[in-house]
């Protein structure tokens, strides 16, 4: 007997596109005229980037560059959190501490779950620590399903993985 179709809700990173998206932004750093001379730098961590530069007008270009560079790479940038405060560094610099979103906690599944259940399909959809599992007898319900994530204003990242038909 076959199993029924299926797929998973994840929020997670890739991280070797975020590591290109950033070293394209560190490259046109260091060749844009306003950044000469200037020590500004982007670092990735386990769970979070860190943005350094002289000033905090220097570090909103800094973040505009790198956000462009992760839209172009296709990196939703729901996975970050940019508003996080801005703190003096060392010498004249400023620093920021962007939390990287990995997983989906309890609150995320469950707006993920009632999303689903309001769509009022033949799908089940089951929380699996920090992923959701949708499973359905049809692929046109699942295929319903990730059209109304995607359309759904979540302030989280929401990827789809393991798809089985």
């Amino acid at each position: 007997m076959a199993q029924d179709p299926s797929f998973d809700i994840v929020s997670k990173l890739e991280r070797p596109e975020l590591q290109n998206a950033v070293s394209q932004a560190m490259t046109e750093i260091q060749t844009r005229f306003d950044f000469k001379g200037s020590n500004s730098e982007i670092k990735i961590t386990d769970d979070q980037l860190v943005l350094t530069s002289e000033n905090e007008i220097k570090l909103k270009q800094v973040i505009d560059v790198l956000t462009t560079k992760m839209a172009k790479r296709g990196i939703g940038l729901k996975a970050f959190d940019f508003d996080s405060k801005v703190e003096s560094a060392t010498g004249q610099t400023v620093r920021m501490k962007v939390k990287i979103q990995n997983g989906l906690d309890k609150e995320q599944t469950k707006q993920i779950t009632t999303l689903i259940k309001d769509q009022k399909l033949k799908v089940q959809a089951t929380i699996q620590g920090d992923s959701v599992r949708v499973v359905g007898k049809k692929k046109d319900d699942l295929q319903e399903v990730m059209a109304a994530i995607r359309n759904a204003n979540f302030n989280f990242d929401a990827n789809f993985t393991n798809f089985k038909g």
